[in-house]
């Protein structure tokens, strides 16, 4: 497992909060920033994360509501508001990282509950 997905997956699982990822991805170049942001959304995909999800995740992100990642993770189809997001300028990055990991984690946190059930296999589900 890659030091990104390890931390990714321990911020979605509660294991490391919120603001503890948002100082590592603080200390990323803004290439690596970047390659973050694809990668979450990506398991945002994975995830098969609704609009309501996006709804809770901005609610936990600590993001205002009229931020620009706020407003666009709360639109239908959210699944097309992904390439939107991750192509917003560096300076959208933070908060960008702050909702897509908000809401991968309640979209995670309902997966596991409904599809894994405790047996799940996957690596990143059994992180502790």
């Amino acid at each position: 497992m890659e030091p990104s997905e390890r931390i990714i997956n321990e911020i979605a699982q509660g294991i490391l909060p919120l603001e503890e990822g948002v100082k590592w991805f603080s200390s990323l170049e803004q290439v690596e920033k970047k390659a973050v942001l694809h990668e979450i959304v990506r398991y945002v995909m994975q995830a098969h994360a609704t609009t309501q999800d996006g709804r809770e995740g901005l609610s936990l992100s600590g993001v205002k509501s009229t931020m620009t990642p706020a407003v666009l993770i709360v639109r239908e189809p959210l699944l097309e508001r992904m390439g939107t997001i991750i192509n917003l300028p560096p300076a959208e990055y933070t908060n960008s990282f702050r909702v897509l990991i908000s809401t991968f984690a309640v979209a995670d946190t309902r997966r596991r509950e409904v599809e894994c059930r405790g047996a799940c296999s996957h690596a990143w589900h059994n992180l502790e």
